[in-house]
């Protein structure tokens, strides 16, 4: 069996809609795709 595809998604802080990417592709995406995030200054998720 085929490992899946790794996706990286970055930004700068990694607070909000790169972490949502992340959440919606490994949730709704095919299983051949597995996502995680990154941000190059990682702060707590924005509450906004």
């Amino acid at each position: 069996m085929n490992q899946p595809r790794r996706i990286l998604f970055v930004c700068i802080h990694n607070s909000g809609r790169s972490q949502m990417a992340e959440a919606f592709l490994n949730d709704l995406g095919s299983p051949e795709y597995v996502a995680e995030s990154a941000g190059v200054e990682p702060r707590s998720i924005n509450p906004d």
